[in-house]
């Protein structure tokens, strides 16, 4: 037990949250990095984790940070700071790299899609802002549906546990492959486990074109391919 005054204490909290929404910014730079680098991100990521002052936690890429406590809290920081006159301009940059990698996502679907969300049929996998919750709260799923349907895309979605989406206009399927059925594109938004035993052949007859877009790192890149 750490015993500290209020203002320290409330900003433990807030800094403890904007420090692991920084891993996560960080792991989605290095993801853009590696890409363009021609590097396997989850080489990099594993082998830089395995520095005992890093650690595997939170390092992990994806389509960005939400929930009910990091977008609060990293503002929350940034707000103490320029109460007391200074300029957060590091946590700012962080929330900004958050931003790009929503925008980084939608640009993976719009590709796979061929080019043009406008009509196409996109198959989203989870709209909680993580496994394990029914919350939706500030979800990333959710912002990049959003995108997308504002983009044209028609939406069907697929959680284990969510059974509405708070988006106008996107469908919520019972099943992922009721979700699948008749689309171009299939988007993994949440790392629910039972998206790693999707039955790969179930969808390739259920989607009229055979892209996915795996934001989570989820599934056996090998048999994907096959």
């Amino acid at each position: 037990i750490l015993i500290t005054d209020p203002a320290s204490a409330e900003t433990c909290k807030y800094a403890a949250n904007a420090f692991l929404a920084t891993k996560i910014s960080f792991a989605n730079a290095v993801a853009a990095v590696c890409e363009a680098a021609g590097a396997d991100v989850a080489d990099v990521l594993m082998g830089i984790g395995y520095d005992s002052r890093i650690g595997h936690h939170f390092l992990k890429p994806g389509p960005g940070w939400g929930g009910p406590c990091f977008p609060k809290d990293t503002k929350a920081m940034i707000g103490i700071a320029e109460d007391a006159g200074y300029d957060f301009a590091f946590l700012k940059g962080v929330i900004e790299v958050n931003e790009e990698q929503f925008d980084r996502v939608v640009e993976k679907i719009r590709s796979a899609a061929g080019g043009d969300l406008n009509g196409a049929q996109i198959a989203v996998m989870g709209l909680t802002f993580k496994a394990g919750t029914d919350d939706l709260r500030d979800s990333p799923s959710i912002e990049i549906t959003g995108r997308l349907v504002a983009a044209g895309a028609v939406v069907k979605a697929y959680d284990p546990v969510a059974k509405s989406c708070p988006i106008d206009g996107v469908t919520v399927c019972g099943d992922p492959y009721a979700a699948a059925e008749g689309a171009s594109v299939l988007a993994i938004l949440t790392e629910w486990e039972e998206f790693k035993f999707l039955d790969l052949d179930k969808l390739a007859e259920t989607m009229t074109e055979l892209h996915i877009v795996d934001g989570r790192n989820l599934l056996d890149r090998g048999a994907v391919r096959r």
